[in-house]
């Protein structure tokens, strides 16, 4: 079932599409953190989606503390493709998908996993956190891909949130696949995670919570 949106008046609109089309140099030129949104080149918008990343989310000083102090961070993506004509816009595809870093004491490495629906991969450990940040923030391929003759553009949502001590052993579970058996059945596996991944995040410390949004300016394929 498609979902409309009302479209906004035409000049909010293009504030909106410029900021978040701005160009890639100028955002890490200011170091501001925020949400990349790389575009296929034209002849391939109808059969490639489009990169995402974060940039300078995980630079945070206070987001290196909590990390280092037993708390993980989970980061949750949501990116939609609308297409858009008259009066409403129309929602044609949603992808959501969560990075997990997690740092070991004892070891001495942070771990990075991303997720997605029953999948989970790891993304390597790392003595460093600038090199786990670095590698949190790898861009992702996402499967939405525009349909052709229609005009178009893709909305990012991404939300870091630090999970609270107790959650611990949930999210070291997760990442060595001991709770995958909790979303094998009927119930749509990706829908089974995403639920279980929210209920984890119920307890936050809600100053460290952190929350971007970005879109692409229209195309039409």
């Amino acid at each position: 079932m498609r979902v409309a949106r009302l479209r906004r008046p035409l000049a909010r609109l293009a504030v909106g599409a410029v900021l978040a089309s701005a160009p890639l140099a100028l955002r890490a030129q200011d170091n501001r953190p925020g949400i990349e949104i790389h575009l296929p080149e034209q002849a391939a918008l109808t059969v490639e989606g489009p990169l995402v990343r974060m940039s300078s989310v995980l630079a945070e000083r206070e987001l290196r503390e909590l990390l280092e102090h037993a708390f993980p961070l989970r980061v949750h993506y949501r990116v939609e493709l609308w297409t858009a004509g008259g009066w409403f816009d129309d929602v044609r595809g949603t992808s959501e998908w969560d990075v997990v870093l997690r740092y070991d004491p004892l070891r001495k490495v942070y771990g990075v996993a991303r997720l997605v629906g029953a999948q989970v991969t790891p993304l390597g450990e790392f003595g460093a956190y600038d090199d786990a940040a670095q590698a949190a923030e790898r861009p992702y391929r996402v499967p939405l891909t525009a349909p052709r003759g229609k005009k178009s553009y893709y909305s990012a949502v991404v939300d870091v949130e630090t999970l609270s001590l107790n959650d611990l052993d949930e999210v070291e579970r997760w990442l060595r696949g001991e709770l995958r058996p909790a979303v094998r059945g009927r119930r749509n596996p990706g829908t089974a995670l995403g639920r279980g991944l929210r209920t984890l995040a119920v307890r936050l410390l809600g100053s460290e919570s952190r929350h971007y949004e970005a879109r692409t300016g229209t195309f039409r394929p």
